[in-house]
């Protein structure tokens, strides 16, 4: 069977001045997927959506969404993607109902989309109040509600649930898997890492303009093994624990004084948790547990960038400068 992608970029190059935000991005993303797009601050995350929404043109390189040239086609693109951005781009002085239909009337799509809309991201008992006082979680609702008066084949998401409380955080999720359940494709750049655990069929960890590392999210957890952790009894054991992980996984241990925790990525598959018990033991160290389990996707994101995901916006400097240009 051939691979139909719904985005497909090849060698993608941007800069802006001295900043150089894409060296060579190489994208495939198949229809009907969601994929994650993770990276450090600066990495090229945003560029690369502003470059792939036609938001700005790269300097080399090529690249197709929907089936269409970003740069030979871009009103074919933007015919065929929704783009939802951090921060949610509806009229707080309209009502619910009323951005959508403004929407539905400047796209030429039915009123009853709008309705059919309100219905499905629950705001029809909110619909005829000013948007303005909506709680975060239902003016993102609102604002991916927008997104979709007409259909889109791509969706990009731009960190979507930037500041929203776990409960809003998690009605969004479930609207972008009712989304992907039916048939569109979503790109995702998202800041929390359990975001794109739970929600991408595949993810593109983006490092310095490229895509550094690709797969499932369980298969970038497979690549650094399981991760070793221990908690001491005693604060001042902390170190001599260390130890017993630095020989046992061959990798430099996090230590956290305050939790009394003491953790390590292994590769090695023949470690098992008895032996790590008996090693602390042997070596005098006082333990109230211990785990071996494997990674989470931060400890992933740790270990193949050298970074911790960044609560923040990445692009800064490349963004600031496009915006002066």
């Amino acid at each position: 069977m051939t691979t139909t992608y719904a985005v497909l970029s090849e060698g993608l190059q941007k800069r802006y001045g001295d900043v150089h935000a894409l060296r060579g991005l190489d994208l495939a993303v198949p229809e009907g997927t969601v994929c994650g797009v993770l990276g450090p601050n600066g990495a090229g995350k945003t560029t690369a959506v502003r470059v792939l929404t036609t938001l700005v043109s790269p300097d080399s390189g090529s690249a197709r969404v929907a089936g269409c040239d970003v740069v030979r086609d871009p009103a074919g693109v933007r015919e065929r993607i929704a783009v939802t951005g951090q921060y949610a781009s509806v009229d707080g002085d309209l009502t619910g109902a009323e951005n959508l239909r403004l929407f539905a009337r400047l796209l030429r799509a039915p009123r009853s989309r709008a309705d059919e809309l309100l219905e499905r991201f629950g705001l029809t008992g909110a619909a005829n109040r000013p948007a303005r006082t909506y709680s975060g979680g239902m003016r993102r609702r609102l604002d991916l509600a927008a997104s979709l008066i007409v259909r889109p084949r791509v969706l990009f998401l731009d960190e979507p649930t930037t500041g929203l409380d776990p409960r809003s955080r998690n009605e969004i999720w479930d609207a972008v898997r009712g989304l992907a359940g039916q048939g569109t494709t979503v790109l995702l750049t998202t800041q929390y890492l359990e975001e794109a655990d739970r929600l991408a069929d595949d993810i593109v960890v983006i490092d310095e303009g490229r895509a550094a590392h690709r797969g499932t999210p369980a298969e970038l957890k497979a690549l650094i093994g399981h991760y070793a952790e221990v908690v001491v009894a005693d604060p001042a054991q902390l170190e001599a624990a260390a130890a017993v992980l630095d020989r046992l996984t061959g990798s430099a241990p996090a230590l956290d004084a305050e939790a009394r925790t003491v953790g390590a990525v292994t590769t090695d598959s023949t470690l098992t948790l008895p032996r790590i018990v008996r090693e602390a033991d042997a070596a005098g160290v006082h333990l109230i547990d211990a785990s071996l389990r494997p990674p989470t996707l931060d400890e992933v994101f740790l270990r193949l960038t050298g970074r911790a995901a960044a609560p923040t916006h990445d692009d800064r400097h490349a963004t600031q400068k496009e915006n002066a240009a």
